[in-house]
């Protein structure tokens, strides 16, 4: 992972890091609540070495002092002193547990002890300081007494009180902002780890680079999520300009594909239901039909059928009807759009077996019965719970794989690509459907960016002009049916049928030029 890797983590998983963050300073609060409070009450004493008569003499004794320093300070932490203080105070605790609560401590180059002692009241503290202190004088006396001859000898070193001890104001523990600070803390580091390990293990696919990383085939396009789509249908919701480019790269990838032997009959489909190959292959349809080309959309979905639903178009008769030879194709082919070059051919009745009309002669036949200059889009049911999409397939040019980002995993749709590889299906790439717009991933195809006209009509400024492809999505209707006319009739195998007879032309039309195709 590079540094921009984890900068996406991070942004993913923002909300669950700074969740677990404050749970963890919510934790460290309820802990120092339940802790029980203890209060440190201080105080010092020094070693004396008695009147000095002369400067050298009271360094002498100062130095000695120093010298004494560390054997006084074992003194002050042993349990001699300890039971001093439990005579004096009267505490019923043993002579280590009390040591425990005591801190003697010697500043550097110094003759000074300082006593530190924790207590459950500011009292309790108070009272152990004074007797530590107290207990300490004693036993240093008694040590440097112990060797006097003379009971009225006494020692020229000794240990007084500096400081007395005072009541301490505010406990000293648990101490509140350390912990919370701790604890918050500690939080981050946990949400940053799980933000981490469930990036690791995530198998869902998001931006382009993981399918061409993970999948050895292009990804031809990827498609920004739309929400007027998922509220009001592809035929009601108008697309904007992130949608309409995006639609647009992707027919402009799919005829640079294989420009010696363009595949004309694809199969579009999915790994599992839900992952918006229906809506892909209808904006691919318009946009293929906008350049001026013609298109042929077959719903070849025969348990799920919605093309037709979506599009506002009168379901009943279609494909079912053709294949069993109840109707013709250009008795059941409506025209969708205002381009004269968008036919749609619905799915008729639900058969009771989908994969052998799909694997039928006739359905091949029917396939590529349109003119060669035509392209043919074949909305299928998704390839993991049937096999109608691959049966199909194989029969094609190939198959157009939908796959939904951040939804889509690695082992589904590899699963999906084996199914196509088992019969020897083409898959002609990868399109990604519903890529974020905003979030951690809205750069991957620069969605946030636009580059549309300005609103009041005119071209350049921040929103400088649009793709080039709005000045031929509507090109003469001249130049198209003279084409219809000519190409087709020379590409197009014997016996098949040609655009005209497709859609049903009258022949008693007087000029191909001129007539107009049916709409819906």
């Amino acid at each position: 992972m590079e540094l921009a890797d984890y900068v996406r983590v991070f942004r993913a998983h923002w909300v669950a890091i700074l969740l677990i963050a404050a749970l963890g300073a919510v934790v460290a609060f309820g802990w120092t609540l339940a802790q029980p409070k203890l209060y440190t009450a201080t105080g010092s004493a020094i070693i004396t070495t008695g009147a000095s008569e002369d400067l050298g003499s009271a360094l002498v004794g100062d130095n000695y002092a120093k010298s004494r320093v560390k054997s006084y300070l074992d003194i002050a932490k042993s349990r001699k002193v300890a039971m001093y203080a439990i005579d004096e105070l009267g505490l019923a605790s043993s002579p280590d547990a009390l040591v425990a609560r005591v801190t003697v401590s010697n500043p550097l180059d110094t003759a000074v002890l300082r006593v530190a002692a924790n207590g459950s009241s500011p009292e309790e503290a108070r009272d152990l300081v004074e007797a530590w202190i107290s207990g300490m004088t004693q036993a240093v006396t008694d040590i440097e007494n112990s060797g006097s001859t003379s009971g009225d000898a006494e020692s020229v070193i000794g240990l007084q009180t500096l400081d007395s001890a005072v009541l301490p104001t505010a406990p000293s523990s648990p101490n509140v902002k350390l912990d919370v600070g701790l604890g918050l803390l500690l939080g981050l580091a946990l949400g940053i780890g799980y933000a981490l390990i469930k990036a690791a293990l995530d198998r869902r696919l998001r931006k382009p680079e993981d399918f061409e990383r993970e999948f050895d085939l292009p990804v031809l396009g990827a498609l920004p999520y739309d929400p007027a789509i998922a509220k009001n249908g592809v035929a009601a919701a108008k697309s904007d300009f992130a949608m309409a480019e995006a639609v647009r790269q992707l027919r402009t990838n799919l005829q640079f594909m294989d420009v010696d032997n363009p595949p004309r009959v694809i199969v579009v489909t999915s790994s599992l239901p839900g992952d918006g190959k229906s809506t892909t292959v209808i904006k691919l349809a318009e946009a293929v039909a906008e350049s001026g080309r013609d298109v042929v959309l077959i719903d070849a979905d025969l348990r799920r059928p919605t093309v037709a639903n979506n599009l506002g178009l009168v379901e009943g008769a279609g494909l079912t009807d053709v294949l069993v030879g109840r109707a013709r194709a250009q008795d059941v082919l409506q025209a969708y759009g205002s381009t004269d070059h968008f036919y749609v051919l619905g799915s008729g009745s639900i058969p009771p077996n989908p994969s052998e009309l799909l694997a039928s002669d006739a359905m091949h036949k029917l396939l590529y019965s349109f003119p060669k200059a035509a392209l043919v889009l074949i909305d299928t049911p998704p390839l993991i719970p049937v096999t109608d999409a691959a049966v199909l397939t194989a029969r094609t040019d190939g198959a157009l794989v939908v796959a939904a980002s951040g939804r889509t995993t690695i082992d589904v749709l590899d699963r999906a690509l084996q199914n196509l590889d088992r019969i020897n299906g083409r898959a002609l790439g990868i399109i990604i459907d519903a890529m974020p717009r905003k979030g951690a991933y809205k750069d991957a195809y620069a969605y946030a960016y636009d580059y549309s006209s300005d609103s009041d009509g005119t071209r350049g400024g921040k929103n400088a002009a649009a793709s080039p492809s709005h000045a031929s999505a509507h090109p003469p209707q001249h130049a198209t049916r003279t084409r219809g006319r000519h190409e087709n009739d020379d590409l197009r195998q014997p016996g098949l049928l040609s655009w005209d007879e497709i859609v049903g032309s009258d022949e008693n039309e007087q000029s191909a030029d001129t007539a107009e195709r049916p709409r819906t």
